[in-house]
Parts: C-alpha cells; structure tokens; sequence
C-alpha cells in the first residue's frame, strides 16, 4: 500500500511541477496578437469553412490585417461583415458576391440506368473508386457525402437520392463542391439569371447517353441551333451559356427534348 501511495504522491507531484513549468513557458514564449487582427476575427462568423480562400477563420483575419486579403472575401458573412472589417482595417469594403451551390446533375434512380447492387463502402468516394453505380459515370453517386459536409445544414438527401440544396440556408462556402468526388456541384451567383445545364455527362456519343440516363443532355444542338441571342456553345460536349448576351428568353428550355436545360431564376429559389 505505501508503495501505491508514494507512487501516486510522486506523479501528482510531477503534474504539477509540469504544468507549472508549462504555463511558464507558454507564457514566456507566446507571440502577442495583433490587435487588428483580433478585432476582425472577432467579427467573423467562425464558420472556418474555406470560403474565402484560406484555410480558417483565424488565417483569413490576419491576411486582412496584413492587408493581403480584401475586405469582402468572407461569403457567409455577407455585406454586413464586409462592411465591419472594412471600418476596422480603413479600406472600401467592396461588393460582396453571395454564391450558391446547384448541382449539376439530375441523374437519379428514376432516370439515371444503375450497373448492379452496390455492397461496397456507403460513401461517394468509396463508389468513384470501385468504379461507380451508374452508367452515366458521369452522374451523382447518392451517398451523401456533401450532405455530411455541409455546416450550415443547407443539403439533404431528396426522396430521389440526389442532394437537394436549401438556398436560404446556402451561403456558398464551396465545401460540397471540394468534397464531390466527380465535380458536380457549381458555385453560380445567387441574383444571376439565365440558363444552366444541368447535366455533367460530357460522353459525345449521343446512344451512350440516351441509355444511361432519360434526363441527360443528348448533346443533339437544338438548344444552340435555337437560341435567338446565339449564346450557348457545345464545346464540352454539354450546353454552355455565355451569361453576358443570355437574357432567360427561355428558348432553349423549351425547345430541350430531355429537359436537361432549366433557368436560374427556377432552380435557386
């Protein structure tokens, strides 16, 4: 028994002696913050989330104070913190460019023909790397995974096993777009109109694509033969819109035989 005792005074003796020593020495060596970088950290969402280029909240604050960052990189803060961050560091706050996500893709289990039963691990990435579930290889894998890393609580997975973005709650961070393993997920402007293609199967053989998924783009031109502002391009094998002539005259949705073709005034709502 003494022995445990002796043994347990020594260690409770130690810990102290270390977080002594510790505390001293975090004392002695600590670097003082900046107090303008304090001031604008203190502002900041604490998202951490990467929106603005930088790898957190604490990394963007100080390139502010530095002056190596603008005012008005913070997306999820929006204006109103562009505007505090421009009265603590002096400058022009700027416009502040609300993006949101919108999946490029709507490629699900009604539509999209799947390969077999997948058994393998339940995460898009586990899929992309075992070949994918679909024939379109091109299409949304469905387990997720955006879903997961979304902190604001603006995906969910739909009844038709797509993600579905709730754009009040979407502040264009871009984390689903960096863990989507295929890409499918763009960052468009909140107010910007005009049409999108919602489909990312750049497979230029028309038959493939009609059989791999019913709402896919068949790449058949009739959207870019019919627009009357001449704005949209086939050069990667899906429908590209120049958004600087594109005026949402709604055309090529219409006339789009597999509805692969819809506005933005109709999809971020």
């Amino acid at each position: 028994m003494s022995i445990v005792l002796i043994t347990a005074a020594f260690a409770a003796a130690l810990a102290f002696i270390l977080g002594i020593t510790l505390g001293f020495f975090k004392d002695f060596f600590a670097v003082p913050e900046d107090p303008m970088t304090a001031n604008i950290r203190e502002v900041l969402p604490g998202a951490n989330c990467g929106a603005c280029g930088y790898p957190g909240c604490d990394k963007f604050a100080s390139e502010v104070a530095a002056g190596n960052a603008p005012a008005n990189a913070c997306t999820v803060g929006g204006a109103s913190v562009a505007e505090k961050i421009a009265a603590i560091t002096g400058t022009e706050a700027g416009e502040v460019v609300q993006t949101a996500a919108v999946l490029a893709c709507q490629g699900s289990s009604k539509y999209a023909q799947l390969k077999g039963t997948y058994t393998g691990i339940s995460t898009c990435r586990g899929a992309k790397t075992a070949g994918g579930i679909k024939h379109c290889m091109w299409g949304c894998l469905g387990f997720g995974d955006c879903v997961k890393v979304c902190t604001f609580g603006a995906l969910s997975m739909g009844e038709n096993n797509l993600p579905r973005v709730d754009y009040a709650k979407c502040t264009g961070c871009g984390l689903c777009k960096k863990e989507c393993p295929l890409g499918l997920f763009k960052m468009i402007a909140k107010k910007q109109k005009g049409a999108i293609t919602l489909c990312s199967n750049y497979n230029p053989v028309k038959t493939m694509v009609i059989r791999a998924c019913k709402i896919a783009c068949f790449k058949c031109g009739i959207c870019m033969k019919n627009c009357p502002q001449k704005c949209i391009n086939m050069s990667i094998q899906v429908p590209m819109v120049d958004y600087s002539r594109c005026n949402s005259c709604g055309t090529c949705v219409d006339k789009c035989p597999s509805k692969a073709i819809r506005l933005l005034e109709k999809v971020i709502v």
